[in-house]
C-alpha cells in the first residue's frame, strides 16, 4: 500500500516560502490506479518527484509497504527508488546509443549485471508492448509511440510496486496514447502493482478509473 499523509512542500523565496504541495492525503491499495489532474504549476509533477522519492518533503509523510524511505540514508533510498519504483516521463530519456533492449536494461545495470532472466523479461516486456521486431534498434530508428512503450517496458523491468508517469502521452496521437495508456494499466497492474498517472488528457485520466483534481497544492476529494 502506499500511503500519504499530510504532504507539504515549500520552497525558500525572497519574497517569502513559496508553498506548491499543502496537506495532501490519500492511500492507494495494491492494484490501485490513480490520474492526477490540474492546471499548470499546481504542483502535480513535484506530488510525483516527491512520491518518487527524488526530493523529500517540507511535512508529512510517505510509506511504500510500509517502509519510510525519507527515514533511511541516500544510498538506501537510491536503492529503494531502483528496485520499488518505475517511472515513465513525458519525454522518453531513452539513451540514444544504447538499443532498445539495452534501454529496459538500465534499471538492472545500477545494481548488477543483468541475469539471463532478467533480459529475457526484458525481451519479454518489449513484445508484450508490440516491439518483438525493434529489440535491437536504436531510438533514432523509432517512431514516437515505440520510444514511448520502450520507456514504459524499462519502468515495468523490476517489476516495481509502484509505477509513476508524468504526461506520459503528451506528445502522442490520440490512438497511441490511448494504446500506451492500457498497456501501463496492465502491465502496471500485474502481481498488485499501483499506478499514479498526472495527466491533462480527460480520455487518459478515464481510462485509470479513478480520477483526483489537484489545485493550489491541494488534492480535492
Amino acid at each position: 500500500m502506499l500511503d500519504v499523509q499530510g504532504l507539504s512542500k515549500s520552497y525558500a523565496a525572497p519574497a517569502g516560502p513559496i508553498r506548491v504541495l499543502d496537506g495532501v492525503t490519500f492511500t492507494l491499495g495494491p492494484g490501485g490506479r490513480l490520474a492526477v489532474m490540474g492546471p499548470s504549476g499546481s504542483g502535480k509533477s513535484t506530488l510525483l518527484s516527491i512520491l518518487g522519492t527524488l526530493e523529500a518533503p517540507t511535512k508529512g509523510c510517505v510509506t511504500l509497504d510500509g517502509a519510510d524511505p525519507f527515514a533511511a540514508s541516500p544510498a538506501k533510498r537510491a536503492a529503494f527508488r531502483n528496485r520499488s519504483i518505475g517511472f515513465v516521463f513525458q519525454e522518453h530519456h531513452l539513451l540514444s546509443g544504447c538499443t532498445a533492449l539495452d534501454n529496459v536494461l538500465l534499471p538492472v545495470l545500477a545494481s548488477a549485471a543483468p541475469s539471463a532472466a532478467m533480459v529475457e523479461r526484458a525481451r519479454g516486456l518489449l513484445d508484450r508492448v508490440g516491439l518483438e521486431k525493434r529489440h535491437q534498434h536504436l531510438p533514432g530508428q523509432l517512431s514516437g509511440g515505440e520510444r514511448q512503450r520502450v520507456a514504459v517496458a524499462r519502468a515495468l523491468v523490476m517489476a516495481p510496486r509502484l509505477v509513476l508517469a508524468d504526461e506520459p502521452t503528451g506528445q502522442l496521437d490520440s490512438h497511441v496514447a490511448a494504446a500506451v495508456t492500457d498497456l501501463l494499466v496492465e502491465l502496471a497492474g500485474e502481481a498488485g502493482g499501483m499506478l499514479i498517472v498526472v495527466t491533462h488528457a480527460d480520455a487518459v485520466a478515464e481510462r485509470l478509473g479513478t480520477v483526483r483534481r489537484l489545485v493550489d497544492g491541494r488534492l480535492l476529494p
